[in-house]
């Protein structure tokens, strides 16, 4: 497995576990960590270049996050519905297989590019690059970035947007702040989403925002329904915020 991102070990990392199950203590310690760092380095050489674009632009761009099935597609087209009257929006996608969710997008009306990873769990900077340019979003638009389902590698990799957002299922369990910490650290909101299913589920919501404020004290919480709707005009207003902020910020 890489030791950079978890993916399948497409990047030629030497093995980093002895014949016995033990951790080798050799070279290979050393030559794997100069090679996350070299990885890491070159994305975030990229992700600047696509903040630069962006706040050119002044597009608001967001890195939706979240496990599987937490509800990102669903917010994502409930809020291009809500809002496609108002803004251009442009959505890339990501997934290790299909484009079922780009096609859900494009239900919607908005522009959408789907980067299939195969085995890779994580969008890079360099592949939502590509995928900007493609879609040519227009000045002072929405650019929503849905990466793929995993609480663990996304929180590594800068993809150069304004915000992670962070959505969590309330069927998930409230210690998952605990379980996954880097995620919620990178996070800026934390979106607790299908609340209408919280007199089905043992789901302690007040532990789980002192969980994510104790890992990341700066994170913004909003608890919302994709199906019922509640909650989700407080999910609009911090995006104007963060629009306000970001057209208030040097580049």
């Amino acid at each position: 497995m890489c030791t950079v991102c978890g993916c399948e070990d497409k990047h030629g990392h030497p093995d980093s576990v002895a014949g016995n199950g033990a951790l080798a203590v050799d070279k290979s310690v050393s030559r794997t960590l100069t090679l996350e760092k070299n990885i890491l380095e070159k994305n975030n050489v990229y992700a600047s270049q696509n903040r630069s674009f962006c706040y050119s632009k002044q597009i608001l761009s967001l890195n939706f996050v979240s496990s599987p099935g937490a509800g990102k597609t669903s917010l994502l087209v409930d809020t291009i519905n809500s809002l496609k009257s108002d803004f251009s929006i442009n959505v890339i996608e990501g997934d290790q297989h299909t484009s079922n969710d780009a096609d859900k997008i494009r239900a919607t009306g908005a522009s959408a590019v789907q980067i299939n990873t195969g085995k890779g769990c994580h969008l890079e900077a360099h592949s939502v690059g590509h995928a900007i340019k493609d879609l040519q979003p227009a000045q002072q638009s929405l650019l929503f970035i849905e990466n793929v389902g995993n609480l663990v590698c996304p929180a590594e990799f800068d993809l150069g947007e304004l915000a992670k957002v962070l959505i969590l299922s309330v069927t998930e369990g409230e210690d998952k702040p605990l379980k996954y910490p880097h995620m919620f650290r990178a996070a800026s909101l934390l979106i607790i989403n299908k609340i209408d299913l919280l007199p089905y589920v043992d789901f302690d919501m007040a532990q789980c925002v002192r969980f994510a404020r104790q890992v990341n004290p700066s994170i913004d919480v909003i608890c919302l329904s994709v199906k019922t709707r509640e909650g989700v005009l407080p999910w609009f207003e911090w995006m104007t915020t963060q629009q306000t902020k970001m057209n208030r910020e040097p580049d």
